[in-house]
């Protein structure tokens, strides 16, 4: 061997050495003791608007870390590898949709791959359940006609929001980013275990207009505020529904904004179905809507539903107000690992209550 070579080899082998490691495209926290038993459950994130690359990683951690479960969180990114929640065709490491046991997502509009798009089909036809978030009811959109997605588009007759998750996208019910909500439990299912420990259910979102079927279970009723607040009073107006044009009084009845349903599919399969319209990573401020979701999970993956389920910060958590590119720019998943404070200033919240200048709010859904 000439000293050329040698040379060679000795210099390529400190570049290998020096070479920064591959950039992970998702992150995940593994299991600590508890009685999830390290069940794997995948968290969708990929919305403009909510945060959910900053909700959705706190609560893998909580559930992780107090309740054992074994977590994985996937993420939109751009191609030089940050998280860009714009845009729709990403789900970075989607094959970790072939282990898991559950999903939590918060999706907005996304048109992924026909591969991302057939693991997705594939767990939910294997009827795992599914913990969904706010715009998850139109998860999906801009699938061409005559594509084998078409009918999973939010306005293709509801989409998977309607067929899967009870409802697709219709209206604002409560004005955005002026009224906030305030959860009622469902008369009758104060007993019911998703309810263990649960209390005081607030969200800075507003409610949605919705109309669950018949065969689900609702839950939480969204009262519409007069502010963002959770002292704010209720709203008193009234204004048409979009399905029929009836008016009626905007809490009265009020919304659902939680409810639960058994999805069928046609090989025989059921998917326990979790859908709540709040969801936001402000939302998730409220500890009564972190153990709501916990609890979701334990409910779907047919688990003891604990008496007062632990959704204390594992990180420090200051979520963004949510707004469209509200989001920090420049971060990597690995920027949301055990132990970490994210990087960069939160979007933040509106100076006051009320008011403000929000001309792009016909755009938001």
């Amino acid at each position: 061997m000439t000293v050329r070579v040698v040379f060679a080899l000795v210099i390529g082998t400190l570049a290998m050495q020096a070479a920064p490691p591959p950039a992970r495209d998702s992150v995940t926290y593994p299991a600590r003791s508890g009685p999830g038993g390290g069940r794997h459950i995948v968290f969708l994130t990929g919305d403009e608007e909510y945060r959910s690359e900053e909700g959705l990683p706190m609560l893998a951690k909580i559930l992780s870390q107090r309740h054992g479960f074994n977590c994985t969180v996937l993420f939109s990114l751009a191609p030089d590898g940050t998280i860009d929640p714009k845009n729709t065709q990403s789900l970075s490491n989607p094959a970790a949709l072939e282990t898991a046991d559950a999903v939590v997502m918060l999706l907005r509009f996304r048109n992924w791959p026909d591969d991302t798009m057939s693991r997705f089909e594939k767990l939910l036809q294997s009827g795992k359940p599914i913990v969904a978030l706010r715009t998850s009811t139109h998860a999906f959109n801009g699938f061409p006609k005559d594509s084998r997605w078409e009918t999973w588009n939010y306005n293709n007759a509801g989409g998977f929001g309607k067929r899967v998750l009870g409802e697709t996208w219709l209206t604002h019910w409560g004005r955005h980013k002026v009224e906030a909500t305030r959860g009622a439990i469902e008369p009758g299912q104060q007993n019911n275990p998703l309810f263990r420990g649960v209390s005081n259910i607030f969200g800075e979102t507003d409610v949605y207009e919705a109309y669950p079927p018949s065969d689900a279970t609702i839950l939480v009723r969204g009262i519409v505020l007069k502010g963002l607040t959770p002292d704010s009073e209720p709203a008193d107006y009234r204004k048409p529904r979009s399905t029929d044009k009836v008016d009626q009084g905007v809490n009265d009845p009020a919304m659902p904004v939680a409810w639960t349903r058994m999805n069928k599919n046609a090989n025989g399969t059921t998917n326990r179905i979790f859908t709540t319209t709040m969801g936001a990573a402000t939302d998730l401020e409220n500890e009564g809507l972190r153990r709501l979701l916990v609890n979701a999970v334990y409910w779907g993956l047919n688990l003891d539903v604990p008496q007062t389920a632990n959704v204390t910060y594992v990180d420090d958590y200051r979520p963004s107000f949510y707004g469209f590119d509200g989001f920090r720019k420049g971060l990597h998943p690995s920027d949301f690992e055990l132990g970490k404070t994210v990087p960069g200033e939160p979007l933040p919240r509106p100076a006051s209550g009320r008011g403000g200048n929000y001309a792009h709010l016909s755009l938001s859904r």
